[in-house]
C-alpha cells in the first residue's frame, strides 16, 4: 500500500503555484511546488514537511494533515485518504469476520424483477445479485471480484461503451475504499493482483485520484440488446460495509425498454 510519503510528493509534483493561489516566480527546474511553498501553504515548517515526506515522522496530527490537505486543495475523499494513510485505525475493519448478506435484503432484490442489483462486501467482491443483475452482465455474479472482472476479463471489457471512463471511476473508487484499510490483508493482495495483471489498473493507480461517487451513468453495450445507458445509486447497508448497487433506466425511454428486452428473455448470462 502506499506511504504517507508516496502520496505527499506525488501531489505536490502535480500542482502549479497558479493553482493554489501562489505566483509562477521564476522558471522551475521540476515541475510542482517546491517544498518550502507546501509547508507555507499548511502552516508548518519546511523541515518538518521534509520530514514527512522523507517518512520521518510517520504520526503527525490530524491537524498538521488538514492543513496539507488545505495547501493542496484535496477534495473531501481525499483528505480521508490522506488521513487514513496515518491513521487507519479510524476506520479499520474486522477482517477476519465472516460476513452474510441478510435473507431479508436478498428476498428485497429478488422482487426487483425489472431493477439490477446487486450487493459487494468491503473488496468489492459480489456477495448476492437478483436474476437482473446476473443478465445484465457476468461479473454481478456472487463470487465475482467486480474489479477484477473490469480490469481483466476481456468479455466484460466489451459490455462498457465507455471502458476508459469506468475505469477510472473505479480506481478513484478504490484508493478512496482504501482510506483507513492499509494494514487489511484481502485489499492489499486485490490491489497488488490487479497491478500485476493490469497496465490500465497500474497506470490510473499511479495517478493517485480519489472520489467516491454514490450515482451515476453507465453505459453498456449488451451483447443480445445493443446499447443501454442506466443510472447507478450505491446504497451502504446499515452498519456493514456491505454495498447494495441498484441500476435502473429513465421511465419512458429506450433504455428502459431495452432493458425490460433483456430481462424478459428469461436466460441470464
Amino acid at each position: 500500500m502506499e506511504t504517507l510519503g508516496e502520496f505527499l510528493r506525488s501531489r505536490r509534483a502535480s500542482l502549479e503555484p497558479s493553482g493554489v493561489g501562489l505566483p509562477a516566480g521564476q522558471r522551475r527546474r521540476v515541475p510542482g511546488l517546491r517544498r518550502e511553498e507546501v509547508a507555507l501553504l499548511a502552516n508548518i515548517s519546511p523541515e518538518y514537511y521534509v520530514r514527512l515526506e522523507q517518512g520521518r515522522d510517520v504520526k503527525p496530527s490530524i491537524e498538521v494533515l488538514e492543513g496539507i490537505a488545505s495547501a493542496f486543495r484535496l477534495t473531501e475523499d481525499e483528505t480521508r485518504y490522506l488521513i487514513g494513510l496515518t491513521y487507519p485505525e479510524r476506520d479499520r475493519r474486522d477482517s477476519g469476520r465472516i460476513e452474510t448478506v441478510a435473507p431479508e435484503t436478498i428476498d428485497l432484490m429478488e422482487a426487483w424483477p425489472m431493477t439490477p442489483a446487486y450487493i459487494t462486501g468491503p473488496e468489492a467482491t459480489v456477495m448476492a445479485s437478483n436474476a437482473a443483475a446476473r443478465m445484465l452482465s457476468p461479473s454481478f455474479a456472487p463470487g465475482v471480484n467486480t474489479y477484477v472482472a473490469l480490469f481483466c476479463d476481456p468479455a466484460v471489457r466489451e459490455l462498457y461503451a465507455d471502458w476508459d471512463q469506468a475505469t477510472a471511476k473505479a480506481v478513484e473508487q478504490l484508493r478512496a475504499a482504501a482510506t483507513g484499510t492499509a494494514a487489511t490483508p484481502r485489499l492489499r493482495e486485490l490491489i497488488d493482483r490487479l497491478r500485476a495483471h493490469s497496465d490500465r489498473f497500474r497506470m490510473l493507480w499511479e495517478q493517485r485520484a480519489v472520489r467516491n461517487t454514490s450515482t451515476g451513468i453507465t453505459r453498456f453495450r449488451h451483447p443480445r440488446v445493443g446499447a443501454i445507458e442506466l443510472r447507478y445509486e450505491k446504497l451502504t447497508l446499515g452498519a456493514s460495509h456491505q454495498l447494495m448497487v441498484v441500476y435502473h433506466a429513465r421511465p419512458g425511454s429506450a433504455d428502459e425498454s431495452a432493458l425490460r428486452t433483456l430481462l424478459t428473455s428469461g436466460t441470464v448470462e
